[in-house]
């Protein structure tokens, strides 16, 4: 497993993140990856954090399993396999400094969406209005950021969001889609060699972090106002994809 307290030093908070924004404060978890990518090579980064998500993926498919529109999925899901694909054959192409750019660039539009997006409660109405085919196109989106740096959520809100969905059909239907484009990706990341002994090692000593973190994530969000907290996570992202550009670039 990996040793270097540098990793660990941004290992804690990422894992941290992620397990807080699997307890509600959805989006946070996004920095994780990008925050990795400073110590490990970003394609390593998250294929340790894929174990992880694939455990508490389990939670929220078995709560919310019975709510879910499928004819949502049913668009969105095939798409979502080209673009974990097209992911896959970006990242087995590119050095890792192309990969940490991409990484860096997919961290920056989503901080800079979720901000637009908080100061704009009500989601774009004009999706609402295309063909259903249309979805498959947000899929290829979400699916190449997911596999690409684990942020597919803001091509998946951009598309779904507008149906208007019931609260907990709306949870339902990400759930299942996050949880089964998670595993859709293992053979991809097996195929560029990610899963050694050192990294499923190390996601086993952070798995424990990440549920604590998301316990604590469902506690904390009824408690405290996330308003703030939000907007420094967002602004914290679009500096840490500019960081990451930088360096792959110079």
């Amino acid at each position: 497993m990996i040793l270097d307290w540098h990793f660990y030093a941004l290992a804690i908070p990422a894992v941290i993140l992620l397990g807080l924004a699997k307890g509600g404060f959805a989006g946070i978890g996004a920095l994780s990856l990008p925050m990795l990518t400073f110590a490990i090579d970003p394609v390593r980064a998250a294929a340790i954090l894929l174990p992880i998500l694939i455990a508490q993926d389990l939670v929220g498919v078995w709560a919310f399993r019975r709510t879910v529109d499928w004819r949502v999925l049913g668009w969105m899901m095939p798409g979502a396999v080209l673009g974990i694909w097209l992911g896959y054959a970006f990242a087995a192409s590119v050095s890792p400094l192309g990969v940490m750019a991409a990484v860096g660039a997919i961290s920056m539009v989503f901080g800079a969406y979720r901000l637009w997006a908080a100061r704009h409660a009500a989601a774009p109405r004009e999706t609402a209005r295309w063909p259903e085919w249309v979805g498959s196109l947000f899929g290829v989106a979400s699916g190449f950021t997911s596999q690409i740096a684990h942020a597919g959520q803001p091509p998946f809100q951009l598309w779904v969001l507008p149906r208007n969905l019931g609260r907990d059909v709306l949870i339902g239907t990400t759930a299942i889609f996050f949880a089964a484009i998670n595993w859709i990706k293992v053979p991809a990341y097996a195929a560029l060699g990610q899963f050694t002994r050192a990294n499923l090692l190390t996601a086993a000593v952070l798995l424990p972090l990440a549920l604590v973190s998301t316990f604590a994530g469902v506690w904390l969000v009824r408690r405290i106002a996330p308003d703030r907290f939000y907007t420094a996570i967002y602004c914290l992202m679009i500096l840490v994809g500019a960081a990451l550009i930088w360096e792959a670039l110079r």
